[in-house]
């Protein structure tokens, strides 16, 4: 028994020998870097190269992430526009456009070389900025020129847009020429456009009326003064023809009153013709700027310390007082 015993461990100790032998063969292979058999300084050496290769790699990584990070850090502070933004389906140019020279930050960017203009969010407006040097790049017309700084859309015209400062006269003058050119295609024997401002009131007075229902007691019944009170009455545009046989007219600022497609309807109906019709417009029922565009666009102009005599707001709701009488013969 104590035979065997001793010949157990005997094998043991040997096939452990066996295998640290087998072990140290196996270590130096993966260690011997130069294939000489044996693990010497030199094999150190190319260790050390590899590790440190895979260290600068390692490296080289890190530094092309952080570098791409804060290129989209800038991309995304800066906003710049390119010549291909304007094909990408998610853009769309604002209402509210502003032109401005390519300042500093953007002129010494390297991830805006190439850009035509640049994106800001303001008081709650998204604003195209364009580089004036790049203007042409947009394929958009403004009126009455490109000269200006701020400039408002078309309603019209989703290509076009007009001088802030010029924005209200400018469609008053457009609305009265296409009412003119209606009444021209309906061969109309004369017409007249007069424009009229309601005057300003803090305080407007109710007329009561007492109306008795049979057989039930009377009821008090407001309604507004209609008489209104104007401080401006102009002949804005007049004029006599020969008539003819009407034409439908193409309308574009008028595109949408119910009173002009009305007019355009009866006069086109053979079977009742028309001979004379008057009516109100209210201007701004065809204006595109509404009050609270306004408001943003006042306090984009305020933040950027840009004040004049008067505000958006302001003429915004003078044009609710805005009005075009219009009156057509055949």
């Amino acid at each position: 028994m104590e035979k065997k015993f001793g010949k157990l461990v005997l094998n043991v100790g040997k096939n452990a020998k066996d295998f640290l032998e087998k072990s140290k063969d196996i270590t130096i292979q993966v260690a011997d870097q130069n294939a000489d058999g044996k693990f010497d300084l030199e094999d150190v050496s190319v260790i050390a190269g590899s590790v440190g290769n895979v260290m600068k790699k390692g490296a080289q990584t890190l530094k092309e992430t952080t570098d791409e990070k804060a290129r989209q850090l800038e991309l995304k502070t800066l906003q710049p526009i390119f010549l291909e933004t304007l094909n990408d389906t998610d853009f769309l140019m604002s209402r509210f456009i502003r032109i401005t020279d390519r300042d500093k930050k953007h002129a010494e960017s390297e991830v805006c070389k190439g850009s035509i203009g640049f994106l800001s969010d303001q008081k709650g407006l998204h604003i195209v900025n364009i580089f004036r040097d790049s203007i042409d790049s947009y394929g958009l017309s403004f009126y009455p020129d490109c000269d200006s700084e701020f400039y408002y859309v078309d309603p019209s015209d989703r290509d076009s847009y007009i001088a802030l400062d010029e924005y209200f006269n400018y469609l008053k003058q457009v609305r009265i020429s296409e009412l003119q050119k209606i009444a021209q295609d309906l061969g109309a024997k004369h017409f007249k456009v007069t424009y009229k401002e309601e005057k300003t009131s803090f305080s407007e007075k109710k007329v009561s009326k007492k109306v008795t229902a049979k057989p039930i007691a009377s009821i008090d019944v407001e309604q507004n003064n209609e008489n209104k009170k104007y401080s401006t009455v102009e002949i804005a545009a007049e004029m006599e023809c020969p008539g003819h046989t009407p034409v439908k007219p193409k309308l574009k600022y008028m595109k949408y009153d119910p009173s002009i497609n009305g007019l355009v309807e009866m006069r086109m109906n053979e079977h009742a013709p028309l001979l004379h019709q008057k009516f109100m417009l209210k201007l701004s029922n065809s204006s595109g700027l509404k009050e609270s565009e306004a408001i943003k666009i006042d306090a984009v102009l305020k933040g950027m310390k840009c004040t004049g005599n008067a505000t958006v707001l302001s003429e915004t709701q003078n044009e609710s007082r805005r009005y075009l009488e219009y009156e057509i013969g055949f």
